[in-house]
Parts: C-alpha cells; sequence; structure tokens
C-alpha cells in the first residue's frame, strides 16, 4: 500500500514537474513573440508595472497578516478550527458559485443548456394553427398540442385564479420564485415521513419546466453530461427550474406568469392550456368557469389521468372537493359555500377536439402540403403545428358543405347501383367482365401487414396467409351504406376485399377569374381514405379532354369555327407501339359510324371519337399537346395519335385550372388554396397570388364555351342529363343557356368524368375504383354522364338553394354578338338522321336512380364519351 502511495505521489511531482516545464516554455514564446508585436520598450514597460502590481499585491498581504497576527494568536486552541471551517465554508460558497456558472454556461457540456435571455423574454408556445374560409369560418386546426392561447389576464375566471392558487402555491404572491418555507417543509416531511406536507414546487417553477421542457430534453448539449447521471439528474433539472423561475418572476408580473402557466398545462384528452380545456370538458371559455369547474380543471394537474372527470369520475369528484377545501382555507371561498358545492355532480359538456374535426380534411391536407412547398422554395421556416399561425383559405364553408354532402349523397346511391349490379361477384375484372384471378392476393402482398409476417415468419407461406385470411378480429369500418361507420368481425384479407369494393370520388370548384377554389372534396371520408382524388390520382381523362383538341383547332393555325364540318366516319393511322408498327383505328361508343357531316359544336357535343381522332391528326398531337400545357395541364403528355381522346393521365386540379381558361377570356389562373398567413400576433407573413397568362384568343375562349353549352343544347349531348335536376332550371329564363360542360368515359368505363362550368364557377367531378380494374360493365352505368354528372347536379341544386350564395347563382351565358367575333358560330348542322333506328340520347337509362330519360330524337345518338 506503501509503495502506491508513494509511485502515486511521485507520479503526481512528475506531472506538476512537467506542467511548469511546458508553462514555463509557453512564457518564453509568448514573451518573444510579444516582442516581435510591440518591441522590447513596451514589453519591458509592460514588465516594469506588472513588478509594480507585484509588490503592491504582497505589500498589502504583509500588512494584512501583521493586523492579524497583532489581533489573533495563532498558537490558540481555537485558531486551527475556525480556520478551517472558514476554509470549509469559502470552499461551499466557491463550489456553489461554481456549480452555478456551470448550470448558466453549460460548462464542459456538463449541465446542458439554460434559456436564453430572448427565450424568457419571448418565450415561443408550442400552439395549434387555425384555418379559416373565406367567410370567416374556423374550419380546423393543425397541431400536435390543441393549444389557443388565452391573451389577456382579465379573461380568466377569478374563480379559477384563486383555486390554482389555494391549491398549488399559496405563497405565491409572497415569494419570488421560489418558496423557502415549502421546501422546508419538504424537507421536514422527508425526514418525519410527513408526506402530507405536499411538494416544494412553485406556480413559477412549474411554468419554467412547462414552458422550457426542462424535463424532457434530450442529447448531451441540451441534457448534459450530469443529466445522465443517477442522483445528479434531478438536482441539475431542479435547479434549472428554480433560477429559470427566479428569472421568470423578474422578467413578468404575477397576473402574467398565472396566464402563462395556464396557457402551458396539460388538462388530458387532446387539451392543452385553459381556453381548449374549458371547451373540451365544458363547452365554455376561461371567463365563464364557475367555481366547481375551475376546481375540477385545477385538481387535474396533480395527475391529469388519474383525475380526468371522463375517466375516472369519482376520482375526479374526490379531487374537486379537496381543491375546494383548499380555497376555504386560505379564505377564497365560505364554508357555507362549500358545504353546498360538495354535494353538486360534475357535469360534463364533452367537446373534445381532434386533427381531423372540422370540415375538408382532404383540403387540409392540401393546404398544408402547399405552404411546406413554399417554405421551402421561400427558405421560410414554417412549423403548421406548432406555430399558431391563421391560414385564410379561398374555400367557402357553405359552398364546402354542398360539395361534401352532393358527394356523400350521391356516392352511396351509386355505390348501391354498383353493388346491386355485381352482385353475386367481385368487381376487379378484365374489359369482358371476366374477374382477374389472384387480385386481392396481389394486393395483400403491398400491405405493410404482409410484410410483418413475412418477416416474423420467415417467409412461410402457410402461416402468412393463415394470420392473413383466417385470424378474424373486431375492427371499424367505413359502412357501405354511406353513413359513417360500422364494427364488423374480419381478417385483414377480408377488409382488403372490403374496401376494394368502393367507388371513389372526388370534386372541386374554383372561381376562374380569381383562382380562389371553393370547394374540395378528395374522396369519401379521409379518416378511411386518405388518398386524394383531386390533387394525388392521376386517371385518364377520357372526353373531358376533348376541348383541348377543339380549342387547337379553333385557336391555332388551322382557324377553324364552331361551324366547322367534319365528318363521323372510320379513321385510321399507322402508330409505333413498343417498337411495332400498328394501325390504330378508334371506334365510337355505339360502335357504330353515322358518315354525317356536321359541325364542330355538334361533334364536340355528342363526343364522337372518330371525329376527334382525326381532328386531332390535322391539328397535330404536338399541337394538343401544348395548346394543353399552355391552359394549365402540368402532367407529362405523350403526343400520341389518341391524345384527343383522353388516353393521358392527369389530375382533377389540373382539369378544373384549365377549364378556367373558357370563362375567363382565355387567361389562365392558376388554381390556388391559400390567401395569406399571419403570424400568432396577426402579423401578415405572406399574402398569395396565383399565376396568371394569356393562354388562348379571347375569342377563341368564347367560342369554346359556347361549344360547351352544345352538350346540353344539340340533340344527343352528352351533358344532357343534367335536365334532369329541375331545379337548375325553374324560373323564367328556363330555356336560356346557364351550363355548360363536357363528360368523359375511359375505356371499360374505369373512369367518369365531368366538367361542369357556369357563368362564374368551374367544377369537376371524377368516379372510378381506386384501380383501374373495378368499375362498371357497361356504359348504361358507368359513363360520365351517369356517374360524374349527377355529383355536380346535386352541388349545383344545393347552391343555388342556398340564399347566401347568390353571387355563385348560375346566370345565362353572355349572347355572342358577330359584330364582335369574326368566326361564324351561328350555324345549322348538316347532321342528316339515320331513318332506320330511333335513338335516344345517352342518358335514357330507365333502371338508374339518379337520371330521368330526355325527350327522344330522330337526330339523338348514344354518348361517345367513351374511347
Amino acid at each position: 500500500m506503501d509503495k502506491i502511495k508513494q509511485l502515486i505521489k511521485n507520479s503526481y511531482n512528475n506531472l506538476k514537474t512537467l506542467l511548469l516545464n511546458v508553462l514555463n516554455w509557453l512564457w518564453l514564446k509568448l514573451d518573444v513573440l510579444l516582442v516581435k508585436v510591440f518591441g522590447e520598450e513596451k514589453v519591458a514597460t509592460f514588465y516594469k508595472r506588472l513588478d509594480a502590481v507585484k509588490a503592491t499585491y504582497w505589500d498589502a498581504k504583509q500588512k494584512v497578516t501583521d493586523a492579524v497576527d497583532q489581533r489573533i494568536d495563532r498558537e490558540s486552541f481555537y485558531y486551527a478550527q475556525v480556520k478551517r471551517l472558514w476554509k470549509g465554508f469559502a470552499w461551499i460558497v466557491f463550489a456553489g458559485c461554481f456549480y452555478i456558472f456551470c448550470i448558466e454556461t453549460n460548462f464542459l457540456w456538463l449541465t446542458g443548456e439554460m434559456p436564453s435571455v430572448g427565450e424568457l423574454q419571448n418565450p415561443k408556445l408550442s400552439q395549434s394553427s387555425e384555418i379559416y374560409s373565406s367567410d370567416g369560418v374556423l374550419m380546423g386546426k393543425f397541431f400536435l398540442e390543441n393549444r389557443t392561447p388565452v391573451k389577456n389576464y382579465k379573461d380568466l375566471s377569478p374563480y379559477l385564479v384563486n383555486a390554482l392558487v389555494a391549491t398549488e402555491d399559496a405563497r405565491f404572491y409572497q415569494h419570488s420564485g421560489i418558496d423557502y418555507r415549502a421546501l422546508f417543509g419538504v424537507a421536514v416531511g422527508v425526514m418525519t415521513g410527513a408526506s402530507e406536507r405536499g411538494g416544494g414546487s412553485t406556480i413559477t417553477q412549474q411554468l419554467a419546466k412547462n414552458l422550457f421542457k426542462t424535463r424532457k430534453k434530450e442529447g448531451v448539449a441540451k441534457k448534459g453530461v450530469l443529466g445522465y447521471v443517477p442522483g445528479f439528474k434531478t438536482l441539475v433539472i431542479k435547479t434549472k427550474e428554480w433560477l429559470t423561475a427566479i428569472k421568470l418572476e423578474r422578467y413578468y408580473t404575477k397576473e402574467e406568469i398565472i396566464l402563462w402557466y395556464l396557457n402551458t398545462v396539460d388538462f388530458g384528452s387532446n387539451s392543452y392550456g385553459i381556453k381548449v380545456a374549458a371547451k373540451t370538458y365544458f363547452n365554455t371559455s376561461p371567463d365563464s368557469l364557475n367555481v366547481q369547474e375551475a376546481a375540477v380543471l385545477v385538481g387535474m394537474q396533480k395527475a391529469t389521468n388519474t383525475y380526468n372527470p371522463r375517466r375516472n369520475y369519482d376520482k375526479s369528484l374526490g379531487r374537486r372537493n379537496t381543491v375546494l377545501s383548499r380555497m376555504v382555507k386560505y379564505n377564497y371561498l365560505p364554508k357555507l359555500a362549500y358545504d353546498s358545492l360538495i354535494k353538486l355532480p360534475i357535469t360534463l359538456k364533452v367537446n373534445e377536439e381532434t386533427p381531423y374535426d372540422g370540415t375538408s380534411n382532404y383540403f387540409k391536407s392540401a393546404v398544408a402540403k402547399a405552404l411546406e412547398k413554399w417554405a421551402d422554395t421561400s427558405d421560410v421556416e414554417l412549423d403548421l403545428y406548432r406555430d399558431g399561425l391563421k391560414i385564410r383559405t379561398t374555400i367557402d364553408s357553405r359552398m364546402q358543405t354542398h360539395a361534401e354532402t352532393a358527394v356523400q349523397e350521391g356516392m352511396k346511391v351509386l355505390q348501391k347501383t354498383f353493388d346491386n349490379h355485381w352482385s353475386g361477384k367481385n368487381p376487379w375484372a378484365d374489359e369482358k367482365g371476366v374477374e382477374i384471378p389472384g387480385f386481392i392476393d396481389t394486393v395483400a402482398k403491398r400491405t405493410s401487414y404482409y410484410k410483418y409476417l413475412a418477416v416474423k415468419y420467415k417467409n412461410n407461406q402457410d402461416s402468412i396467409w393463415h394470420y392473413m385470411k383466417n385470424v378474424k378480429r373486431k375492427m371499424w369500418v367505413f359502412s357501405r351504406n354511406g353513413s359513417g361507420e360500422e364494427q364488423m368481425t374480419m381478417s385483414a384479407y377480408d377488409s382488403i376485399a372490403y374496401y376494394k369494393r368502393f367507388l371513389q370520388s372526388g370534386m372541386m370548384s374554383m372561381d376562374p377569374f380569381t383562382g380562389h377554389i371553393k370547394a374540395w372534396v378528395g374522396g369519401l371520408d379521409f379518416q378511411y381514405f386518405k388518398y386524394d382524388h383531386v390533387s394525388q390520382g392521376r386517371r385518364q381523362p377520357g372526353s373531358t379532354f376533348k376541348p383541348f383538341v377543339y380549342t387547337t383547332a379553333i385557336d391555332g393555325p388551322k382557324n377553324m369555327s364552331p361551324c366547322s364540318q367534319i365528318t363521323d366516319k372510320p379513321f385510321e393511322i399507322e402508330i409505333e407501339e413498343k417498337g411495332e408498327k400498328k394501325m390504330w383505328r378508334p371506334h365510337n361508343a355505339d360502335g357504330r359510324f353515322s358518315y354525317s357531316t356536321m359541325s364542330l359544336r355538334r361533334a364536340m357535343a355528342r363526343s364522337i371519337n372518330s371525329c376527334a381522332a382525326w381532328l386531332t391528326n390535322e391539328v397535330g398531337p404536338d399541337s394538343v399537346v401544348y395548346y394543353a400545357h399552355q391552359m394549365g395541364i402540368k402532367s407529362p403528355l405523350s403526343a400520341v395519335a389518341s391524345i384527343g381522346l383522353g388516353s393521358n393521365d392527369v389530375t382533377l386540379f389540373e382539369m378544373v385550372g384549365a377549364y378556367g381558361c373558357f370563362l375567363n377570356e382565355g387567361i389562365f389562373t392558376e388554381p390556388m388554396l391559400v390567401v395569406s398567413i399571419e403570424d400568432r400576433n396577426g402579423n401578415t407573413i405572406h399574402t398569395f397570388e396565383p399565376e396568371r397568362h394569356q393562354a388562348i384568343k379571347k375569342e377563341s375562349a368564347l367560342l369554346m364555351r359556347y361549344m360547351l353549352e352544345g352538350g346540353l343544347e344539340e340533340q344527343g349531348g352528352t351533358s344532357q342529363n343534367l335536365w334532369s335536376f329541375k331545379d337548375l332550371f325553374d324560373g323564367k329564363d328556363k330555356y336560356k343557356s346557364r351550363f355548360a360542360g363536357k363528360t368523359g368515359t375511359t375505356s371499360n368505363h374505369s373512369d367518369g368524368w365531368y366538367m361542369g362550368l357556369t357563368s362564374n364557377l368551374v367544377t369537376g367531378t371524377w368516379v372510378g375504383g381506386d384501380d383501374r380494374s373495378i368499375h362498371f360493365r357497361s356504359g348504361a352505368y358507368g359513363e360520365g354522364s351517369k356517374t360524374a354528372l349527377p355529383l355536380f347536379g346535386r352541388y349545383m341544386s344545393k347552391v343555388i338553394k342556398d340564399a347566401g350564395l347568390e353571387m355563385y347563382h348560375p346566370v345565362p351565358f353572355e349572347k355572342l354578338d358577330s359584330k364582335r367575333i369574326t368566326k361564324d358560330f351561328s350555324c345549322t348542322s348538316a347532321y342528316i338522321p339515320r331513318t332506320d333506328t330511333l335513338y335516344y340520347d345517352s342518358t335514357f337509362v330507365g333502371s338508374d336512380t339518379i337520371t330521368a330519360p330526355v325527350r327522344p330524337s330522330a337526330e339523338a345518338k348514344p354518348d361517345s364519351s367513351k374511347q
């Protein structure tokens, strides 16, 4: 042992000698450097002054020593003990100061960071961002912590403040952040076992903990090395809270501290802060809380879950009465009132909010994506879930409600028709209606649950499919009758097949002049179907793409007019597909050609494929691509012969924006979601303006709008199912044109589209399965005029009936003036009707539950909207 001590001593001396040598060497080097920089004379003068300071110091020290020797007997018995005590005290003071220094500066990353002066003076509280409609309605929130702070102390109920002080910090108005009496009481309680003395944490300390998350920080830089050492961790955290509390008392008044505290605390049930909590539990505001309600909320702070009145009523009631008794003890409540109040039950009026509350969840998701994209491109830091932003949107809450209701009602009927249509069979089928073998198996293999089972059971197919198909459990699913959700017992495999039988839908309505989107419905129900069929879903548009071909013919070098003649006859062209040359021969929806000559207006109104294919070839597919892009289609387009029949995938969002050109004098206006963003203090961060450019000539836009009116006016027009919605045409202007539009149906009836126009709205609707293999088997049910158009009809009927939306009520289109329009538009079609068979408009389907028959005509022909 002595050898070890001697070894340690020698090592210490050697290290000490080495350090002294190093310091001497460094001092010599420093001396040389000083001479080079300042010169010998200045360095010599510096050393003389340094020697003078040293001499003064030693003289002063000697005088102090002499004075002590004159008054104190160093040989006294008590001298050594007193000296030892003073040294110990000095070291304790030094250690305490050094500890505080380490806490404040995070010395050597020992204790972790402390709030800066800026953070203390302007603390940033996580706050939910609110989304407002154009008519001022709160439509939803973005939040991780659902919090809307109270901004004024006067907006707090006096009962709430008194209950808080009496229960959490009785001497709140006497201390300066730390209650030393309470701490002493805690110490006594620990030593004596008297747990009823409670804790010593003040409201200000709790605010420091809540506001700066002192106990939740992770990482060495934030938590410090000592934050990971048992025992030291608690001491460091407590010290941080004490120091922060003292600083908070310096910067804020007592009222401000209480307000901050009540805005930070968690009340459970996804409610943060007193404002949200008052609404969640009692559907009231903080200034309207009565004494028993205030006592319930304050009582929850001891243990949010334990004393939650929704989960543990009896415990919450007991805790409430404890808070009331504390109010009596500190003279905030008369004893007589207490005796009456403790007999009352807790009366809850629950109004809990979730991130999916409110309407238009698809729209809210789109808003989030748009703002995140803008923030990235603009290099702006934006946190929708914490920054407490006010987002002003273009949506009209009334039109949004009408759109959602129209889709819900229409799809409920259509889904029933679809289920009856496929009764006893699975709807995933090929063009001949034959079920695709292994379809659900293929889908199942793409699910996360299948992949999880594959890993767990090492790709043993028997085990995987056993759990996929045979293990059933209760689950909540979206109801097939369109009335919310219902509970069913099924396996994972069953649930996949269940959901694949649903038809999906999307609707978007836009003001073409401002670009403001007034309604956005991305699907059936955001909770169960997150995929947004307005902005995410790219599908073939079918015949709704044909207007781009006709626009190219009228606006482009061909310089055609609505009265230019075209013949419905077979068309063929040689194309190259995967390196192989083929002949492409498009057919019409009815499989026949009339060989009749007609105007462009009638050909588009009837949606005749042969005419659109021939016209595409005349103007050139490249030109069609150019015009489509000019008008707002941003999806990749292949310049192929079939482009005019809608063979390229596009989004509903793009199509609505592009059709806006026909109403807005040829000007493309980018559809926009957000008008402005404000910070939590009401300062405008950014105001948005849509992109605009002249896409086509004004005259061409007017003529194309007139062409689209033909869908209702021309005999056999594919939009004539709209006549079955009588609410749209009542009044003295019954026969004046108020609507224009275009249907679209893709091959195999996989997609049904309708693009509807009024004088000041463009509305697009889409209907189809999640997979293109899910579809109706015939055009009698699956054409756009039967699936998508009725949704538009329902929506516009509701808009028209809403007196508050008069500005969006359809009015007759402005008549074209032959004096201002250079091209011929007042023409009589040269179409010669067939006499051997009587044709009805494509909208005549006796078994359709939505549509009604249209007056038959000898000239009427079936819908040609399908490729």
